[in-house]
């Protein structure tokens, strides 16, 4: 009997076929790895091969998560047309000037999928606006459908898009005449979603994607031409290393980056030239990373280079940009993060992080006068948008905090002079001063502080009786923006505290604080997410059993490591796309993103130091005979990123050994992939069934 499920139904069963693996001395027993499709390359593509064993298991798992939610179905609706009155339906973003155009998107009323649009500088009626690309009619009768990219050339006269139509993240690209609005003939397959258009747009650099879904060669399309005839222009050797090309405001170069989690490695071609070659800027250095942007007669450099673990600015000659010409100009401040750089023929501009917040930097290339933009909110976030011109003195940016809708500015660099030029609308009606946001420090097991965000409604009484979301994801250096979310205020409205632990593993203190938090030093991150729940609870937010921790990819690794280490600490979980086969992941190099993740996690096939590390954490080979709360796993079957198999396996693994009786749910996607469905309103569905899910835990379905 499930505390908040009733009697359960019984689960499905998948059958145990033991495979043993032997490493550095350790074996290790898999009893579901019959679950990972041994075609699992062709079914990323087409989802029609995969195994009917393995399918009719998956089906089986849907049909019982369904038949366990069935009770919340019209609680779901509910969310999700909350969720939905929260959208301006025809919302639109404010268009981009470039040249004699401007450039935006927009949605119309009950479509799923956006539009792209131009229209000319300076104008801004609705009959001035021509639809470029219309993703709702791309998507027409298509299961999932994404738009991944879209980028005019530099003459606009032709628009590059790419798409993905599976979920696999193989994506094609098109070319479109943005006289007559018709796509060419042009058919590019397996690409990593774009391209850099060449100077005059004859043509355009992109990567291609490998049989093991790594983005390894540059190939020059020239448009009118068969994919055949496409010309290899640099191949990246290392299979642990990503490749891509990115572009300039001045349309001089192609930046093409090799890099994994710690290294990176720059070469450039002449945009104007596109065969002429690529030429090397600095050779790759473990622990190193670089990139560039173009400023005319100079570019300008971020680094970590010389120990500047929080980077700084560099400069060196176009024409002699190796990294013995490299000159300081911004420089290192401890625990000062530089984040991003953008050139612009006047300024320089950044967004750093320091104390946990967010700022922009502005310094005048001339005068090297620098100013930055400020904030007064507690915790808040800033997105730094630039501009598509680089002979301007105008960027955007965009501010919100947990409380304040999304504020789209332009800020003019000479003058200082700040413009709002929309706030994001909630139809529905949303008014701040009901909520509160604080930042709150909890005490990890070590000392250190973790930073949480909080928001709740002002009458939310916080003596431990209020359900709390806690989410967490703490990989790769990401940190996670306190910003304004639509969909969490229907948990909030219904007494909800709504919570984000800045843990180790992220960059939100800082690089020191991510690297705290990765390789040998990985438990870090599920520490500092347990005492954040702890700390909730012992100051009267929550209580342990009214916890619902949620985390995805990485962030569900996350969620697998602290159930099996502190299973009484929360009251649900929920995983989705959840990496939570670690050590079976990182023994396979053929998989899609193995050899480039050792950086981060370590490499068990080499190192049995990395092996021991991991082996002591992986979700799945840490289950054991536990109280367990109850999880619900989500999947997507065209995954690329993790695989279905995970979270797969790691369910079955779970019923065989939870001394709970609590529900262990696996949803699988079976037409998507990592992100879940591709529509907006497809993707909010999803969102109400995770939150449904929430509150069916907390007995507030």
């Amino acid at each position: 009997m499930s505390r908040s499920f009733g009697t359960l139904p019984q689960a499905p069963a998948a059958q145990k076929r033991p495979v043993e693996d032997e490493r550095h001395g350790i074996t290790r027993q898999d009893e579901y790895a019959w679950l990972r499709a041994d075609n699992w390359q062709d079914v990323f593509k087409e989802t029609s091969v995969l195994d009917p064993e393995i399918r009719a298991h998956l089906e089986a798992e849907n049909a019982y998560q369904d038949a366990l939610m069935a009770d919340t179905k019209d609680l779901q609706k509910v969310l999700f047309e909350e969720m939905k009155g929260r959208i301006k339906e025809d919302d639109s973003t404010v268009p981009a000037p470039d040249g004699p155009w401007a450039y935006g998107s927009s949605f119309r009323k009950g479509g799923q999928q956006p539009l792209f649009e131009r229209m000319p500088r300076g104008k801004t009626a609705p009959e001035d606006k021509t639809i470029i690309l219309d993703g709702d009619a791309e998507a027409e009768g298509k299961a999932y459908f994404r738009i991944a990219s879209s980028d005019h050339s530099s003459d606009h006269s032709k628009l590059l898009w790419g798409f993905d139509d599976k979920g696999s993240e193989f994506f094609r690209l098109r070319v479109r005449d943005l006289d007559t609005l018709e796509d060419l003939d042009d058919d590019v397959a397996d690409s990593s979603g774009g391209g850099v258009w060449d100077a005059a747009g004859n043509g355009f650099l992109y990567s291609k994607l490998d049989a093991n879904h790594r983005p390894s060669k540059l190939y020059y399309h020239r448009v009118g031409t068969d994919q055949t005839d496409d010309i290899l222009v640099y191949e990246e050797p290392d299979a642990g290393f990503f490749m891509g090309a990115g572009g300039s405001r001045l349309d001089d170069f192609v930046f093409v980056s090799s890099y994994d989690h710690e290294t990176s490695e720059v070469r450039l071609i002449r945009a104007d030239d596109p065969l002429g070659g690529a030429v090397m800027v600095a050779q790759r250095e473990t622990g190193v990373e670089y990139e560039l942007e173009s400023g005319g007669d100079v570019f300008f450099i971020l680094t970590n280079a010389d120990g500047a673990k929080d980077f700084k600015i560099m400069t060196a000659p176009v024409d002699a940009p190796q990294k013995e010409n490299w000159t300081d100009l911004v420089p290192h401040k401890p625990g000062r993060l530089i984040l991003a750089m953008q050139a612009y023929k006047g300024y320089l501009v950044w967004i750093e992080r320091e104390n946990g917040l967010p700022r922009i930097v502005i310094r005048d290339r001339t005068s090297g006068e620098e100013h930055a933009i400020d904030f007064e909110e507690e915790a808040y976030s800033l997105g730094l948008a630039g501009s598509l011109e680089y002979d301007t003195t105008v960027i955007r940016f965009t501010y919100s905090s947990m409380t304040t809708p999304a504020q789209v500015y332009d800020y003019d660099m000479g003058t200082r002079e700040r413009v709002l030029l929309k706030t994001q609308e909630v139809p529905s009606g949303h008014n701040p001063e009901d909520y509160i946001t604080r930042r709150v420090n909890a005490p990890s097991h070590d000392g250190e502080l973790v930073p949480v965000t909080l928001l709740y409604r002002k009458d939310t009484k916080l003596d431990g009786s209020a359900p709390c979301l806690l989410y967490g994801y703490g990989s790769y250096g990401i940190a996670i923006p306190a910003s304004f979310n639509t969909n969490c205020l229907s948990l909030v409205d219904r007494g909800f505290v709504y919570a984000i632990a800045h843990i180790r593993g992220g960059k939100d203190k800082g690089f020191a604080w991510y690297e705290n938090g990765k390789r040998a030093l990985k438990q870090n991150t599920f520490k500092d997410f347990i005492a954040a729940a702890r700390y909730l609870a012992k100051e009267g937010f929550t209580s342990a059993d009214r916890i619902v921790a949620q985390g995805g990819s990485a962030g569900g690794m996350l969620m697998g490591a602290v159930t099996n280490m502190a299973p009484d600490a929360f009251g649900g979980i929920i995983a989705e796309v959840a990496f939570v086969d670690v050590l079976n992941t990182m023994l396979d190099d053929t998989l899609p993103l193995t050899p480039p993740e050792w950086p981060e996690w370590g490499n068990p096939i080499e190192s049995a130091d990395d092996y021991r590390t991991i082996a002591d954490y992986s979700p799945y080979d840490n289950v054991t005979a536990l109280p367990y709360p109850p999880v619900l796993a989500v999947a997507g079957l065209t995954d690329p990123r993790v695989t279905y198999w995970e979270p797969a396996k790691w369910i079955s693994r779970l019923r065989d050994h939870s001394t709970s009786g609590e529900p262990l749910l696996l949803k699988t996607n079976m037409d998507s992939g990592h992100g879940g469905a591709s529509g907006r309103f497809s993707r909010l569905e999803e969102i109400a069934f995770s939150y449904a899910f929430a509150l069916k835990v907390v007995g507030k379905a």
